[in-house]
């Protein structure tokens, strides 16, 4: 997500400055991203500078409040109106199995167990949590949290993927090796054999 959007978005439901703005981001996402106040300052430094928020006189206590200028609530539209890309590019986890399977020696059915347990820990986790939360009471985390949610269930399935081609499209010889390796291997904490 664009930070420079969440800003101006937060700033066309009314006027705001720095630390506030970072305070309700962060409310209205449950925290699952954390801003840096400087990011927030230096954002709307940039918004400014484009035209898309007029830098307003201090408060009583000091801070400068910020407003979107009809430039930047026009942005806004724009973006709520437009679909967000699919992600493209770095994936860490996709690069990291690319690269798994072409290195010698890399247990690559080893890592894909580890991986496995750490999503399902994950989505456990953030299960327990949407337990907990009431979308009738805070429908913007609600969100956020489901989101998570499929993002691990997605990350699991891909896994499950990478496992089944692995056992597919290995060279036999280096699966033999990998498999007689797994066998005897400990079992990964929360995986089933």
């Amino acid at each position: 997500m664009s930070v420079k959007m969440g800003v101006l978005a937060l700033l066309v439901g009314g006027p705001g400055y720095g630390y506030q703005l970072r305070g309700e981001f962060e409310h209205r996402t449950g925290g699952s991203w954390p801003l840096n106040i400087g990011q927030v300052y230096t954002t709307l430094d940039r918004l400014e500078r484009d035209g898309l928020v007029a830098r307003g006189d201090a408060d009583d206590d000091g801070h400068v409040v910020y407003t979107a200028t009809d430039a930047g609530r026009e942005a806004v539209a724009r973006w709520f109106s437009e679909p967000v890309p699919a992600k493209r590019g770095r994936d860490e986890l996709a690069i990291k199995f690319a690269l798994a399977v072409t290195v010698p020696g890399v247990d690559v059915p080893r890592l894909v167990q580890v991986q496995r347990g750490s999503a399902m820990r994950a989505l456990q986790d953030l299960t327990r949590l949407k337990r907990t939360t009431d979308p009738a009471d805070d429908l913007a985390w609600s969100l956020v949290l489901e989101s998570m949610v499929f993002q691990a269930e997605a990350e699991v399935r891909w896994l499950d993927h990478v496992e089944a081609s692995v056992t597919r499209y290995m060279p036999p010889a280096a699966r033999t090796v990998l498999d007689a390796e797994r066998a005897t291997a400990a079992p990964v904490e929360g995986t089933v054999r």
